[in-house]
């Protein structure tokens, strides 16, 4: 037993890095320091404060067993990167965690992650999580979190308010989650949409999450990308296998949006008077070689709108609508005749009232028993991990 326990703790301490260690920043120096000196499942700590922006990782990977974690160290005071022209860089690492800190008024991006310029060497296995970014831009192309060349991701519970182009803006990024996030639109940025998905992106599942008047399109399954950064090179999709589950939409020009899409599966949202489309089918990728936009699925969503909504359906030309999917989705219009008009017939669909506790609010809640609700929209979601 003894000769055991002790192989047990010596192949421990073989499996952790000898050098790991927590860093701690109290200030611009310390931090710039600490990020320049850290090694595989090394914590640099960083006390709450006021920092400039314009901090970089690069390079560095931990482990699945070490990680490099990059954290607050107050969850109840995070540190503030405010101004500059981005908050933080995280470029060509892997198995690195940043957690709970905060990015302000950044004029181009808020957190840059990337491969670092080799697209046959993607950055993976990030995780960002309970981090807030507020004031992007205002306006053009200046996203809160740019993630370029990524696999293996989680972005959760982060918080996002203000930015002038995506929320998230996802480039040639694949098998990534993003959930429990909150998303609000704010007066003076552009806002184009809360989550993007293109150039080549694939296997991402964004869920469990509120879009508050959050862009143009709230979510953008695909868009329009330069084929020199498209990952993989040779994709014919802006973006496949994307699924949007589980989230509350209030607001916006349009909820959900398929551009330059190959499928994409859109099921169990909750999505509150949209201002303008239900849905849109685009294709804004003029590329040789590429495919319409094509095959996606919008079933069992609980959709409340009112008349600013003219087409439901809005279909831009270059694409085949015929090949979308409608099923037992239920539609509720407050204020005339419910009928959507889809451009395919809906297997099952339902014209109900929901009965919702409060219609000027994003997070209203369904309070009609109608047995036909069950199984749709943002309150039936059960993310896979927790079935």
């Amino acid at each position: 037993m003894q000769s055991r326990l002790c192989l047990f703790l010596l192949t421990l301490c073989l499996t952790l890095p000898a050098s790991a260690a927590e860093r701690t920043a109290r200030n611009t120096a310390e931090l710039r320091a600490a990020l320049a000196a850290v090694r595989p499942g090394d914590t640099v700590s960083i006390a709450p404060g006021e920092y400039p922006g314009g901090f970089y990782l690069r390079g560095v990977n931990g482990t699945a067993a070490a990680p490099i974690v990059i954290r607050g160290s107050d969850p109840r005071r995070p540190p503030v990167f405010s101004g500059g022209s981005l908050g933080l860089m995280v470029s060509g690492c892997a198995y690195v965690t940043v957690r709970g800190i905060s990015v302000r008024g950044a004029r181009g991006n808020g957190i840059n992650i990337d491969h670092g310029g080799n697209a046959d060497t993607p950055g993976h296995h990030i995780v960002v999580e309970d981090v807030t970014i507020t004031d992007i831009g205002p306006r053009g192309n200046c996203d809160g979190l740019k993630l370029s060349g990524l696999d293996d991701f989680v972005v959760r519970r982060c918080r996002f308010e203000g930015w002038g182009g995506s929320a998230i803006d996802m480039v040639g990024c694949h098998r990534g989650v993003i959930e429990e996030c909150r998303f609000t639109g704010k007066e003076g940025f552009s806002q184009d949409n809360a989550v993007q998905m293109k150039g080549g992106s694939s296997d991402i599942l964004v869920q469990t999450s509120l879009f508050h008047r959050a862009g143009q399109r709230a979510i953008n399954l695909g868009g329009s990308t330069g084929l020199q950064f498209f990952r993989p090179q040779g994709a014919t999709a802006e973006a496949t296998r994307i699924t949007v589950a589980g989230n509350r939409f209030f607001g916006s020009p349009c909820p959900v949006a398929f551009v330059s899409a190959d499928g994409g599966r859109v099921y169990r949202n909750t999505m509150l008077f949209p201002e303008r489309w239900i849905v849109r089918i685009l294709q804004e990728q003029q590329a040789p070689g590429f495919k319409p936009c094509r095959g996606g699925v919008f079933e069992e969503n609980l959709v409340v709108f009112d008349r600013r909504v003219g087409a439901h359906v809005n279909v831009g030309g270059g694409t085949a609508p015929e090949t979308f999917t409608f099923r037992r989705n239920a539609w509720f219009r407050t204020d005339g005749p419910t009928r959507p008009q889809l451009p395919t017939p809906e297997q099952g669909g339902l014209q109900i009232d929901p009965r919702l506790d409060r219609s000027d609010s994003p997070e209203a809640k369904v309070t009609s028993q109608d047995p036909r609700l069950r199984g749709i929209g943002a309150d039936a979601y059960v993310s896979p991990a927790r079935k």
